[in-house]
């Protein structure tokens, strides 16, 4: 059977700033792959939302680096091809598009273009691609390739079209170098407009162009180009592309009669490739290298980027091990490489450390890491000197470290008079702490590993007995004045108390205890699947779209459309019910949850929710990250395999805990 027939690389891309289907892109890339392509239809508005879909129009298909419309790209270009007289601006030169014509896979992308009357043909390489446009007329066709956004420098010579791009959504301090390179005689003219477009009148009715990027130099792209591009004809590439997606898909194999949920799970499977992407590329001399923006150096190594480990720790970094050993591995490594040559472990990270999500979850994936074996020896102790570090001190930019420190060591919460989102700051650095402790311990460090075991219980200090929720402290102990559970933001990270409250991952037996016990906290659980969707702007002073999405998807208080929700209908198998976890499951994925354009209940967020889909399918989820053990559910499809073995050879499941 054909895996790529039945993956939908548009799924969750029917998105608008208010409301996120999925926030997605339809990416065209190797599984991690340095360069990723995705049509663009319309870039004259919000500029993170530049393909739709809907859309009939075409502006060029866009090499990007884009992990989340709210991060935004960065060093991203775009092409076409033109007729007639070739023009630049997006809002002027796009086409319409003959949808009928239109093919997106993981390994492909066609277009036909009606104003241009060419087909236009892409499928990637490591660090860029081959593209085939085929003209149905003579005379005045050309190739365009143009800046997104801010200034590119261009210089063409005897078919090679090579220089950079500064192309970023928010301010950045590096560049991306491109080449091109056109068959020998086939470019009869080249026209440089400024530093946004260069313009490239083509002689024959069909053209190849080769594609290449780097974050190093124009050289290294070029030497990229040379190394990569060395397949038969585009065809073969092709197929090579068809091969390599086919295995990585193969690599779960799922058994159900419901056609609609095996679409939904490999479309879903194919999101869970896509990202971290690799930044590190080959140099002249074989070496593996990276650019390292945060010192502007290249460095020896594997880098991986475009991640939020806010998000992905929740289920990317259990699923990966599953089916890539080799290259979770590797990103884990890279990770730690990241601390010893930035001096901080990375937060959120597209190319650069930007400043987006609290805490440090990578605290959770390493620990995870370590548990699995990924990490051993000096990189295990690198790992826990970074997280020590964080855990310890203020950082002096908000990149990176954990927000509210000093405070959290202070006062053993953080407090709300001093921090905004305080109470997720500090059941996230609890979190942590436990996660430091888990290492400490593995290394025989077991005076630090107390000393961190009982931080981890300070999530307890925001715990009132009385509303039975997690609340904001002051400086002077006293919880706030002003409080309602569904109150969302001020005090609570894109969610309520009703969520926050939950949040006790390295806990949940002491959590059940405040609770009053077993019996108790499935109460609650009861009481936030039965609540009405309600909720209160007055956090944020306005809507923001994950409240939009989770009053529609109407499953209480449960917000699956965003990830702080995500372990909480797993809870009730830890605590001994599995039969309702499994209940909720199949509702939340049967309603939420399809292979189409509008496909995801919330943002996606770099395969987060993707994996989540197919653990729920596969019957078993990472309940406790940070431990490498998982809690059981029903199996919602009727038999599943990972690499050919099953479920039960794989993991190892936690046991119900009845307190």
């Amino acid at each position: 059977m054909s895996y790529i027939d039945l993956v939908n690389i548009k799924q969750g891309s029917k998105s608008v700033s208010r409301f996120s289907n999925g926030n997605t892109l339809p990416l065209v890339q190797r599984p991690f792959g340095f360069a990723a392509f995705v049509p663009q239809t319309d870039s004259t508005g919000n500029p993170g939302w530049f393909y739709h879909p809907d859309a009939k129009s075409f502006e060029g298909i866009r090499l990007t680096h884009q992990p989340s419309p709210w991060i935004g790209d960065r060093a991203s270009i775009a092409f076409m091809p033109q007729r007639g007289v070739p023009c630049t601006d997006p809002g002027r030169r796009w086409s319409g598009i003959r949808s009928e014509k239109t093919v997106l896979q993981p390994h492909y992308m066609s277009y036909y273009l009606t104003r241009t009357r060419a087909a236009m043909e892409l499928t990637p390489t490591e660090s860029g691609a081959c593209v085939r446009v085929t003209y149905k007329n003579s005379g005045e066709n050309w190739f365009s390739v143009f800046s997104t956004g801010e200034k590119c420098g261009f210089t063409y010579e005897n078919g090679l079209l090579t220089g950079h791009t500064e192309s970023h959504t928010q301010h950045t301090h590096f560049k991306m170098y491109f080449a091109f390179a056109f068959p020998e005689g086939c470019v009869e003219e080249c026209r440089i407009d400024g530093d946004a477009a260069a313009h490239l009148k083509v002689a024959d009715k069909q053209l190849v162009v080769k594609v290449s990027s780097s974050f190093i130099s124009k050289e290294q792209a070029v030497c990229s180009l040379n190394r990569e591009h060395t397949y038969e004809d585009f065809d073969a590439l092709k197929e090579t592309n068809r091969q390599i997606w086919e295995e990585k898909l193969s690599s779960v194999q799922i058994e159900t009669k419901d056609e609609a949920m095996k679409r939904t799970f490999y479309s879903c499977l194919y999101r869970a490739f896509l990202f971290p992407h690799r930044a590190h590329e080959i140099d002249a001399a074989g070496q593996i290298v990276h650019f390292q923006p945060e010192t502007g150096t290249v460095e020896p190594g594997m880098r991986y980027t475009d991640n939020g480990f806010w998000d992905t720790y929740r289920t990317v970094y259990s699923f990966l091990p599953l089916v890539d050993w080799k290259e979770y591995q590797q990103m884990i490594e890279s990770f730690v490489r990241e601390y010893q040559e930035c001096g901080w472990l990375p937060r959120w990270m597209a190319l650069e450390a930007v400043n987006c999500m609290p805490s440090t979850a990578i605290d959770v994936v390493l620990a995870d890491a370590a548990h699995k074996g990924a990490l051993k020896g000096e990189m295990l102790e690198k790992a826990l000197e970074g997280m020590l570090k964080h855990a310890t001190q203020d950082s002096p930019v908000p990149v990176y470290g954990r927000e509210g420190c000093s405070a959290y060591l202070k006062y053993g919460y953080v407090p709300c008079d001093l921090y905004h989102e305080s109470v997720n700051l500090t059941l996230d650095a609890a979190y942590g702490d436990f996660c430091i402790a888990e290492i400490a311990s593995m290394l025989g460090k077991e005076e630090l590993a107390a000393e961190y075991y009982k931080r981890s219980k300070r999530y307890e200090n925001l715990f009132d007995k009385e509303t039975g929720f997690m609340r904001p402290r002051k400086t002077d102990g006293s919880f706030t004045d002003d409080f309602l559970p569904e109150y969302w933001g001020r005090y609570y990270t894109e969610s309520s108390a009703w969520v926050a409250s939950t949040a006790v991952q390295h806990d949940f037996d002491g959590l059940a205890k405040l609770h009053g016990g077993t019996e108790q906290f499935l109460e609650y659980l009861d009481r936030l699947f039965a609540a009405d969707p309600d909720y209160e702007v007055t956090g944020y002073g306005c809507e923001i779209h994950e409240m939009t999405e989770f009053a529609v998807a109407d499953w209480g208080q449960c917000a699956i459309s965003n990830q702080p929700s995500f372990h909480i209908p797993f809870l009730y198998s830890y605590f001994g019910q599995e039969e309702k976890s499994t209940k909720w499951l199949e509702t939340i994925c049967r309603e939420g949850f399809s292979a189409e354009d509008d496909g995801f209940p919330g943002d996606e967020d770099n395969g987060t929710m993707a994996c989540w889909y197919l653990f729920a399918v596969m019957g078993f989820y990472p309940l406790r990250a940070g431990v490498n053990k998982f809690v059981k559910t029903g199996m919602l499809a009727d038999d599943v395999k990972i690499l050919g073995k099953s479920i039960g050879e794989l993991v190892e499941f936690e046991k119900s805990h009845l307190i």
